[in-house]
């Protein structure tokens, strides 16, 4: 269902009703109860000063003490309830995009990991300033029409002035209000934008290293930076001059009010103490009509953020629905698939087998691995993609991942442990389980390697781990999910020669060769279907078939050992 920003600010007010219904009533008591104030002095002064009756100041002393408890007591519990509200609705939108964001299905949407990270939390804190804004402005207005209704008792001409200037000042005032939502929109956006290149620059930074492109990275980073600065001095400009504007006109409002007060005493026209009661309300009402003329701009502001939560929590889902059917069997199935380098892409993969895929072209190897991995949705490829004869659009979606798992070469960890990450798509694993797929990956060592084992502390990405121990775990992570089809897109890339010899052993050994899962069985031969994306030739030494691939389909087939033989291309391809 579409929502949009404006829906996002009314269901914000809705679904906080009773808290703020509660904290409004409260904040407007307290602003009733601050109205007062001048208009008591004013009758202290004309009741009980001017006529020397103490009984009577006395009373009026403790009727203005009683006031003071109200407002305060008011303001305390009303304020309460607002930020309460306010706090409640930020964390909830944040939990809605973060829950938009990890929806299986995806999301269509052309933001960027950092661009994300900026809408669940900044953009989220700042819709939900829609809760406090509505009590202030309610406040304000009550504050507003309660002076103007004490100055028409002393004088209407005073009273006039309040009930026609305001209106007429907060009307001019909002003709700015979509100029300012527009540059607070450009603001988030550019910021978001840094952050996105943030994020993305610290988790590659060991590869920029590598490649020493940290210069070229820093610039770009710098000139992103440089314009979300001055998008928001920019914006900020723009706020303060409105600021400063409505503070101004609001002040020359109170200052006219009292000096036409001032000349109406000296008449005669009001007494001494509606003097003090006026000039009391011009400076009390500086603030509420500031507050009036200021609301556009933080409300501005709220509904740019409100536009970019829409953005995702309006997005489509990046996959169908499917028909909830259910894979049954290993065999997989590629007939006419074309999809970015791939062109009509023909590969049956059948139960059990352990398939090599050479790619020429890297892109062809990425676009096969993206599309194995059930990210991509039908409308983006042509063909059929199967598997166990159903197609992979039409399963249900759980199934569907729990059946054909795709590693790539770059899997993040997550912090926590050793044992945490491996075991994270199948927390119920074995000990057994465990240990034989840190051994197929070559991870036992990881594991050794420090006092706490597999309780090791992994920090946020793998960090902690250099990039061969973060892929060996990862891919022990892969081999204990037992998925019936497995594709591995370079999962030795990191690692040396030798150790690159034990893991395609290993792989081998747990997914083909024997139950190396089931120890007292040693005979029994697992017929899991598995995929090994590589150019690696001590994984590809291990494979029953291996298929090239070049201009986006088979260029041929055979088994390494042949195509190593026959094949000129592949032999350059491949040995090294």
């Amino acid at each position: 269902m579409k929502t949009g920003g404006t829906a996002i600010l009314r269901r914000t007010l809705v679904r906080n009703r009773r808290r703020l219904g509660i904290g409004t009533v409260l904040v407007c008591l307290h602003q009733v109860a601050e109205t007062l104030v001048p208009i008591s002095i004013g009758v202290i002064v004309d009741r009980a000063v001017a006529t020397g009756d103490v009984f009577a100041l006395a009373v009026w002393l403790c009727a203005l003490a009683l006031l003071f408890l109200v407002l305060t007591a008011a303001w305390r519990y009303g304020a309460r309830f607002i930020v309460v509200a306010m706090q409640n609705e930020a964390h909830q939108l944040r939990m809605e995009v973060a829950h938009r964001i990890l929806d299986p299905r995806g999301v269509r949407t052309d933001l960027r990991a950092g661009e994300l990270l900026s809408v669940s939390t900044s953009d989220a804190d700042r819709a939900a300033w829609i809760a406090d804004i509505t009590p202030r402005a309610a406040a304000a207005l009550t504050a507003a029409i309660g002076s103007a209704i004490a100055l028409l008792l002393i004088d209407v001409p005073l009273g006039l002035a309040v009930l026609i200037g305001t209106p007429v000042i907060l009307g001019l005032l909002q003709l700015a209000a979509p100029l300012i939502t527009r540059r607070a929109t450009d603001q988030q956006a550019a910021v978001a934008r840094a952050s996105a290149m943030a994020t993305d620059l610290v988790s590659g930074l060991r590869p920029l290293r590598g490649i020493g492109a940290e210069v070229s990275a820093s610039r770009r980073y710098r000139a992103a930076s440089r314009d979300a600065l001055g998008a928001t001095l920019h914006t900020a400009k723009s706020s303060a001059v409105f600021a400063g504007v409505s503070m101004t006109v609001s002040a020359l409002l109170a200052v006219g009010v009292a000096g036409f007060a001032g000349w109406f005493a000296l008449e005669g026209r009001i007494t001494i103490g509606e003097l003090i009661t006026v000039v009391g309300l011009s400076q009390f009402f500086i603030e509420p009509l500031g507050v009036l003329a200021g609301l556009p701009g933080f409300l501005a502001l709220a509904r740019a953020s409100a536009d970019r939560l829409a953005l995702v929590l309006d997005a489509e889902p990046l996959l169908p629905a499917g028909a909830g059917r259910t894979l049954d069997g290993s065999e997989l199935s590629l007939t006419g698939v074309s999809y970015r380098s791939l062109n009509g892409l023909d590969l049956r993969v059948t139960p059990g087998e352990l398939l090599g895929v050479v790619a020429y072209r890297p892109q062809d190897a990425e676009a096969l691995a993206a599309l194995l991995s059930g990210q991509v949705p039908p409308d983006r490829y042509d063909g059929e993609l199967t598997v166990g004869g159903v197609r992979l659009s039409d399963a249900d979606l759980s199934h569907a991942r729990r059946t054909l798992l795709v590693e790539p070469h770059n899997g993040d960890l997550f912090s926590g442990t050793v044992a945490s990450n491996v075991t994270a798509g199948r927390p119920g694993a074995t000990a057994s389980e465990v240990h034989a797929a840190l051994s197929a990956s070559a991870a036992v060592d990881v594991v050794d390697a420090h006092p706490e084992g597999l309780d090791h502390e992994v920090a946020d990405r793998g960090s902690s781990l250099s990039g061969g121990q973060r892929q060996r775990v990862a891919l022990a992570r892969a081999l204990v999910a037992q998925s019936p089809v497995m594709v591995l897109h370079d999962p030795t890339t990191a690692v040396d020669a030798v150790t690159e010899h034990t893991i395609a052993g290993g792989i081998a050994d747990l997914r083909h060769r024997t139950a190396a899962l089931n120890p007292t069985s040693p005979t029994v031969v697992n017929r899991q279907t598995t995929i090994l994306i590589t150019s690696s030739p001590a994984l590809l030494s291990v494979t029953d078939r291996v298929v090239v691939l070049d201009d986006g389909t088979v260029a041929g087939e055979g088994t390494h050992s042949q195509l190593a033989t026959e094949n000129a291309n592949y032999r350059q391809a491949v040995l090294r």
